[in-house]
Formats: C-alpha cells, sequence, structure tokens
C-alpha cells in the first residue's frame, strides 16, 4: 500500500498477522487538497483478467453501507467505523486465493489510494438505493456505479441487486432498470454480476429473502433473461435454505454464477454448516466462485486472515 501507511500495526488474525494500521487524517488531506489522485491511482493500477487459470473467483463484498445495512449480527453499527473496515479488507485483500473487493465508490476511492488494488479484481456496486429497513427498501434505485463510471476508472465488473416482490408494482421499475444496466454493461464489454431474489413482507413489513428452491429458480430465470444481451451477465445466487437442493436449481440457466455468503452466524457450529453448503455448491458446473463480505470480515472470533483462508480454501 503506498499512500496511508503509518509505523503502527494491528492484528486482525488469530495467526497473529500484522496489517499497517490506515492513516485516516492521511486520507482525508489528500482527499481535501488532491481529489484528482483518486483517478491518477486508478489510471496507474495494475489489472488482472477476470479470471486467471483456475477459473475460481474470491470477492470480498463491502457494498452494505451505502445501503444503511451496519449491522453484523447483534452488532448494529460493527461496520461504521471506515477505518477498521478498511483495514479489515486490506487484510484480506492481502491474502492467498482473494481475487478482488466489491463495493462502492467511497470505499474502492479509499482503497485506491491505499494501493490496495492492484492485480484485484475491481467490482463496482451499481444500485444501492434501496435502504435497509426504509419504507422504500425494494425500491433498488441505481445510485451507485454507473457503467461509464467502471469502464472510465478501468474497473473490472458491476454488481446490481435485483429484489422482486410480487405483491408490489414497483418491483416492475427495478427490473427495467436493471435490464437498461445489463444493456448498458453488455455495451461497454463489461461483465455485470446480477443478484436476485423473490422477496415478501412479513406480516410486520420487514423484508424477507424467499431461500426456498422454487423462488430461488424463479428469480434465476427471471435474473438471466434481462436485457438484450446475455454475453456479459453473471449471476450472484444464495445457496437454498435446503443445499440438497442446488444442482437442480442451478441447471435454470447456463449464466456463470458466484455464491453470496451471507451471515453465517457466530456459533462455531453455523459456521461449519455454512463452508459445508458453499462446498457443496461450488462443485456445481455452473458454480464460478463466492462473493462474501460480513462472514469474512468480520468473522465472531475477529479472525479475519483465518476466516478468509477457509472460504479460500473451499475453492
Amino acid at each position: 500500500m503506498r499512500a496511508g501507511r503509518v509505523a503502527g500495526t494491528r492484528t486482525h488474525g488469530g495467526d497473529g498477522t500484522h496489517h499497517p494500521r490506515v492513516d485516516v487524517s492521511r486520507l482525508v488531506g489528500i482527499r481535501t487538497r488532491h481529489p484528482e489522485a483518486i483517478e491518477e491511482a486508478a489510471a496507474r493500477r495494475a489489472r488482472r483478467p477476470l479470471l486467471t487459470a483456475g477459473d475460481r473467483l474470491l470477492i470480498v463484498a463491502a457494498d452494505h453501507p451505502a445501503r444503511g445495512a451496519l449491522g453484523v449480527g447483534d452488532r448494529k453499527l460493527a461496520m461504521a467505523n471506515r477505518a477498521d473496515l478498511l483495514e479489515r479488507l486490506c487484510l484480506a485483500l492481502s491474502r492467498p486465493g482473494v481475487d478482488g473487493v466489491l463495493a462502492t465508490a467511497d470505499i474502492l476511492d479509499d482503497l485506491l489510494l491505499l494501493g490496495a488494488l492492484d492485480h484485484k479484481v475491481v467490482m463496482g456496486s451499481m444500485n444501492r438505493g434501496g435502504l435497509q429497513g426504509a419504507g422504500f427498501e425494494l425500491d433498488d434505485r441505481f445510485t451507485g456505479h454507473r457503467p461509464e463510471d467502471i469502464q472510465r476508472l478501468g474497473f473490472d465488473a458491476g454488481k446490481l441487486l435485483l429484489r422482486i416482490d410480487y405483491g408490489d408494482p414497483g418491483s416492475l421499475t427495478t427490473l427495467e432498470s436493471a435490464a437498461r444496466a445489463v444493456d448498458e454493461m453488455a455495451a461497454h464489454r463489461l461483465p455485470v454480476f446480477v443478484e436476485p431474489f423473490i422477496t415478501r413482507r412479513t406480516a410486520g413489513g420487514a423484508l424477507r429473502n424467499d431461500l426456498s428452491a422454487e423462488a430461488v429458480t424463479r428469480s434465476i430465470a427471471i435474473a438471466s433473461g434481462l436485457g438484450g444481451s446475455s454475453a456479459y451477465t453473471w449471476l450472484k445466487v444464495p445457496v437454498t435454505d435446503d443445499p440438497d437442493d442446488m444442482a437442480r436449481v442451478m441447471e435454470t440457466s447456463t449464466l456463470p454464477a458466484v455464491l453470496l455468503g451471507g451471515d453465517v452466524g457466530d456459533a462455531p457450529q453455523d459456521r461449519v454448516a455454512a463452508y459445508e453448503k458453499w462446498r457443496g455448491a461450488l462443485r456445481l458446473p455452473t458454480v464460478r466462485g463466492l462473493v462474501a463480505g460480513r462472514s469474512l470480515l468480520y468473522p465472531a472470533d475477529g479472525d479475519v486472515a483465518a476466516a478468509v483462508d477457509i472460504a479460500a480454501g473451499l475453492l
């Protein structure tokens, strides 16, 4: 990391792994006096192909804060400390087998200034308008990276969230805007990772993603048909409630897919069960990797390095 490095170190790994602390004052100073440094860092970033020889991807996700989703387990503001989040991200990105990061502009700009994105896959998060807990949460408008931003900055892919509620007419607007985003990304020849869910509101008004085999199958079928070309479309899909259903579910499309990590729980047995679900699904022919965020960056035992290494081992 070129900018932001200071003498002190912190440890975010039980194996004693040390990671340089993020100098927030220096980052703010660069942003204040030299905002052009972000685009300059993007221009000189050493790039790599989306896929390497193993045809597998492990991406660390950190686009949650822009949707107001700062909680991890019972820690409601776990992701609110930006320096801590950046340190965890830099540590994760430094581990063997980690291919890249998915985040919004503010976080990717910081990582560019820190020099942490060389030879990494960089994915811009495109729609963050559906704020967690808001009455308009399903209105997932495109408030993040535009296709032209991803191309201009030399990033490698984009990601969009597609939550569909059959009882909410507004879902049609989300579908249409997602389709146009797929079109624009294809026009730039940029991969776009579509994360679809069939979503329902509980009696109390909370949103719940339906992870039954039927619902995930329908969401994959819908997402696969978006836009005028699927040539650059990937899927980002959850593991179903019953992981034994995944083989049948993934027969729904020939599009390449990555698994989303989601929350794995704090109990050791919950983490083991989640890893086993991922391991099984990763053997399927269309599944090409894993995109996980909070489960790797904020493990219950605090050992980021170990959590990332376990995920890398699954691939």
